[in-house]
């Protein structure tokens, strides 16, 4: 996953570690070895941050966004030749005199296929940091993780305990693939345990003995903490 960052100090191109808590907890309750966080790429550079999921922005770079967005689209609009992409860009450029963003907005096919080559910001799902949250960094790439639309499940044993990152609304088989290809080509079932009903229980075996350990097919919507056990044809 790659953030995009504008406006905030703290912030420098590279990893960092989307630190939860629940990693901790699944770590002494496995006796895992160790934890492997999930990590998310921070993009500062300007010329980059068209390759950002998402973007994370102080408050006053708000209106810098939409300014930007502003002067591509009626610089664009007085070169196109075509009709449709002029019309998508005056519905464009209506949406940001507003000071919107033009996150969400409704695109054709043909119309997203324009939009993927512009340098367009606000298009993407940006998430305005309060000041007083700005200097919590760790806090801040958290928060922006979940506002993004990314949810995590786990995995967890004696080697490690360990974060993966899907799309909220992705199903069992879809997430599958997040820890290798030849896991989702194979998938057979997902054996799930939801991460509250573990922890009321106090440990795994006490879980499987409440029958919170449930087998689910591919089609099961993975739910954000969810703790999964692949069964796969090798």
């Amino acid at each position: 996953m790659k953030i995009g960052v504008i406006g905030l100090e703290s912030f420098s191109n590279g990893k960092e570690n989307l630190v939860d808590a629940r990693l901790e907890t699944l770590k002494q309750m496995f006796n895992s070895a160790k934890k492997v966080y999930l990590q998310v790429e921070i993009i500062t550079d300007t010329d980059k941050l068209k390759e950002a999921d998402g973007i994370i922005a102080s408050e006053k770079a708000r209106l810098d966004i939409i300014v930007g967005d502003i002067e591509f689209v009626e610089t664009r609009l007085e070169r196109s030749q075509i009709d449709a992409e002029k019309k998508m860009l005056l519905r464009f450029k209506e949406k940001l005199e507003k000071e919107e963003m033009l996150t969400g907005m409704p695109l054709s096919e043909e119309e997203q296929k324009l939009v993927s080559a512009y340098p367009l910001l606000s298009i993407k799902p940006v998430v305005i940091v309060k000041d007083e949250d700005a200097a919590d960094k760790a806090k801040v790439i958290f928060s922006a993780y979940y506002a993004l639309g990314y949810i995590s499940y786990f995995t967890a044993g004696d080697k490690d305990s360990h974060g993966w990152s899907i799309k909220k609304g992705m199903n069992a088989w879809e997430a599958s693939g997040a820890i290798h290809s030849d896991i989702q080509k194979g998938f057979i079932r997902a054996e799930v345990l939801g991460y509250q009903d573990l922890i009321d229980a106090g440990n795994f075996n006490q879980a499987r003995s409440n029958n919170k350990v449930r087998l689910e097919n591919k089609e099961y919507i993975v739910q954000d903490g969810d703790l999964m056990t692949f069964r796969f044809n090798k």
